[in-house]
């Protein structure tokens, strides 16, 4: 009975002892992680030793020095408290992420690449490991490996892949064929990201040729100048009419009572709102540089009623420099009229875009009201003009 109230006693004793063991270890822990805060307010290098101090068994501790001393340049310290950091939390991909900058950041790129190649072990499945990896092996001139890593991490997650598409257009000096070989698309989603990354860079024929599947296409190429098919609010630039955003109290549809050829026309309804010198309908066409073109058109209106009557323009895809305008399409009500309009590109041009917008008001606000169809816009090169 004596021997087990004497364990009992000191069984107690024990908890107790162990209780302010781990009361002194949290506040301890606490007291490191508050001064680690204050150091990187301060830029205090005393603190965040002292923190290091308090808790030396605590990797956030040294990863706290680490960025603290990155901060202030003092790099070499930084990849060794990063060491310590990962030596505790080896399974952290980002501790080693940030040991290979460092590394690199010294001129050891080998020491760099062992570091990236532990973050990837850690957690190869997600792109932001790989992406490190391959920028430095592109930074290392390994430029198959680099691509390698660079498509595994774009696949992983596909907010990488213009990144990539960017990085594989200056490798390739911006050859077309390059680029498609280093980024090797896979299916139509990434073919647009494409198409859309060479229109923002105004290689327009690279665009289309990427869009169409062709380089031998002959130009110009005007898609669904009849309406014979549907228009809709695509993402490409090219193969049809793109309708602008933002214009849904104007309504339109394809019609097949009325037509000036074929067995369809477009007819659009105007509520009232459409601002002028803002497109409601558009096409990216890709031209001859210093050229003369020729834009037809077939246009009927009824009641239409407005002090900015709408018009068609042309503007040079690169640069949006008005090249022609047609007059203005007719008010009140008209049969069928066959019109057309000149324009000349610029010696630089690769791509121009039709618009059907509104000519400015002389007042504010200006409605228009009524209804129009078009039919029949095509595109052709100007023989009867002299080129340049």
């Amino acid at each position: 009975m004596l021997i087990r109230v004497h364990l009992r006693f000191f069984l107690a004793i024990l908890a107790i002892v162990f209780c302010i063991f781990l009361v002194q270890a949290t506040a301890r822990v606490g007291f490191s992680r508050l001064l680690s805060k204050y150091a990187l307010i301060a830029n205090s290098i005393p603190a965040a030793d002292e923190a290091v101090r308090l808790s030396p068994s605590d990797p956030d501790a040294h990863r706290t020095r680490a960025a603290l001393l990155n901060r202030l340049q003092m790099t070499r310290d930084a990849s060794q408290s990063l060491e310590l950091a990962t030596s505790l939390r080896y399974r952290d991909d980002y501790l080693w992420l940030e040991l290979g900058n460092a590394r690199e950041e010294l001129g050891d790129t080998a020491g760099a690449l062992a570091a990236f190649d532990h973050a990837v072990r850690w957690a190869p499945y997600y792109a932001h490991t790989h992406w490190q990896r391959g920028n430095l092996l592109l930074r290392m001139g390994a430029y198959d490996h680099a691509f390698a890593e660079l498509r595994t991490a774009a696949a992983a997650n596909r907010s990488y892949l213009p990144n990539l598409i960017d990085l594989a257009w200056g490798v390739s000096r911006e050859d077309l064929d390059t680029t498609k070989q280093l980024i090797q698309l896979t299916d139509d989603g990434e073919r647009l990201i494409l198409i859309r990354f060479l229109t923002s860079r105004k290689a327009f024929r690279d665009a289309f040729e990427v869009w169409s599947g062709s380089d031998s296409a002959k130009f110009p190429v005007l898609f669904n100048g009849g309406f014979e098919d549907q228009i809709a609010l695509t993402e490409a630039p090219f193969g049809g009419w793109n309708l602008t955003p933002g214009q849904t109290k104007n309504k339109l549809a394809i019609d097949i009572s009325e037509k000036s050829g074929g067995t369809r026309s477009l007819q659009i309804s105007l509520a009232g709102e459409w601002t002028p010198g803002t497109p409601l309908l558009s096409q990216t066409v890709i031209v001859e540089p210093n050229k003369s073109y020729r834009v037809f058109f077939s246009v009927m209106t009824k009641d239409l009623v407005t002090g900015g009557p709408p018009v068609f323009t042309v503007n040079d895809a690169a640069n949006n420099q008005l090249l022609g305008k047609s007059e203005n399409l007719p008010s009140e009500t008209t049969p069928w009229l066959k019109s057309n309009f000149e324009f000349t590109t610029l010696a630089t041009s690769q791509a121009v875009v039709i618009r059907l917008q509104r000519n400015n008001c002389d007042s504010s606000p200006c409605p228009i009201f009524g209804t129009l169809w078009l039919d029949e816009i095509s595109i052709e090169l100007n023989m009867n003009t002299k080129l340049k």
